[in-house]
């Protein structure tokens, strides 16, 4: 059997992830904040809008092409930044990066990812992002962003919908601390998981056999590894004694300090888009973090239209995409770009360093079939489409 066969679509991916993942490491990519309301709503919201299918277009040759900060680019979605993307699969971020540059898509690196702007930099292609999660001391700001730049990043994506650490309930229940320590009760589950547990010991033997968040080794001293004393919650990790909310002033620091383009993450309200838009800011990220901060906010796709009206700068989406369908939805709705962060590392779960590119092709294919239902060509014809709600 094809791969396929066995997995035509994200949600045999994900099945698989789970049965291949210890318990603490499947809660910790697939959780949410508090009643995981909000990431039920996500779904919700994208399956009620529908889109008008249309007969007698006859044959179209379907191009998923898109242009964003001055690229042309092959698909309108990339990899999204995830925190210790590292727990979830071994080498995880060098697995994706890897994948990204060849599929000459965007992939994002996480500030508290358990791979620095160096060791991915042999990886990187042309399209790396670097998330920021913002540090209050000046010099540590401006080393990180010197190191990004270093690296090969080109695009630095500030994400300001995490002023806090969220809950994240399930998370907290499985027993995962930062940095991970193998307790005998996370060690019962790793036994029962060999392939996961062989792979991480091989990337991280050096390091106890669990992977940190190697880029703030250079301003921690590296004691959250060396001290197990120092574990905190998994979503109060040592990143936050350097983190700080960030304001207006300090986007406009970082507007000063970085030349390349500039994207700010976790937008929902429209009436920040003219400021934001002011601010010097290339684009927006419309996000709700996929639910893992803030259970009452709302569906991101409720959100996009009213931004789309509020600014003419290019948005990016994520939080609830499940498949193409879903990206079409988005772009139709005035995204134009989306980027999945959970799905790549369900793919890559399940399949090892296989999943990312089936995960790209799964993609590719559903929006393909889907295009050719709706009677288009391009995704620029997504725009003038009758929208429907399904109740």
């Amino acid at each position: 059997m094809t791969l396929d066969q066995q997995y035509p679509g994200l949600h045999d991916l994900r099945d698989r992830a789970r049965r291949r993942l210890p318990r603490f490491v499947w809660d910790y990519l697939d959780s949410a904040t508090g009643h995981e309301a909000t990431q039920a709503r996500n779904r919700m919201a994208l399956d009620r809008v529908g889109l008008m299918p249309a007969i007698l277009g006859g044959p179209k040759q379907v191009d998923l092409g898109c242009a964003l900060f001055g690229d042309r680019l092959p698909l309108p979605f990339g990899i999204a930044p995830v925190g210790m993307s590292g727990l979830i699969w071994p080498d995880a971020e060098g697995h994706l990066a890897r994948h990204a540059s060849a599929a000459h898509i965007p992939y994002g690196l996480s500030t508290v990812a358990s791979q620095s702007p160096e060791d991915l930099a042999p990886h990187l292609g042309q399209h790396g992002w670097f998330q920021m999660y913002p540090p209050k001391d000046e010099a540590i700001r401006k080393d990180m962003l010197a190191r990004a730049r270093a690296a090969g990043f080109r695009v630095l994506v500030l994400t300001v919908d995490v002023p806090v650490a969220s809950r994240r309930e399930r998370q907290v229940r499985s027993g995962l601390t930062q940095p991970p320590r193998l307790t005998p009760r996370l060690l019962a589950q790793v036994l029962r998981r060999p392939s996961w547990a062989i792979g991480m010991a091989r990337q991280h033997w050096q390091e106890g056999g669990m992977p940190h968040m190697r880029t703030l080794d250079a301003y921690t001293g590296g004691t959250a590894t060396k001290n197990p004393a120092a574990a905190r919650s998994s979503t109060a990790h040592i990143g936050y004694l350097l983190r700080t909310a960030p304001d207006w002033g300090y986007l406009q620091w970082l507007r000063d300090h970085w030349e390349g383009p500039l994207v700010v993450k976790g937008v929902l309200d429209a009436r920040d888009a003219p400021r934001l838009q002011a601010a010097g800011v290339d684009a927006i990220w419309v996000s709700n973090h996929a639910g893992r901060q803030f259970d009452a906010a709302p569906a991101t796709i409720e959100a996009l239209p009213e931004l789309r009206a509020a600014t003419d700068l290019p948005l990016i989406f994520d939080s609830g995409i499940e498949g193409g369908l879903d990206i079409l939805r988005a772009c139709a709705l005035g995204a134009d770009f989306v980027m999945l962060g959970r799905a790549f590392h369900y793919a890559l779960a399940a399949l090892g360093p296989r999943g990312p590119a089936h995960l790209t092709e799964i993609l590719t294919k559903d929006m393909e079939a889907n295009m050719g239902q709706l009677g288009i060509a391009t995704l620029a014809e997504l725009r003038g489409l009758k929208r429907i709600r399904l109740d």
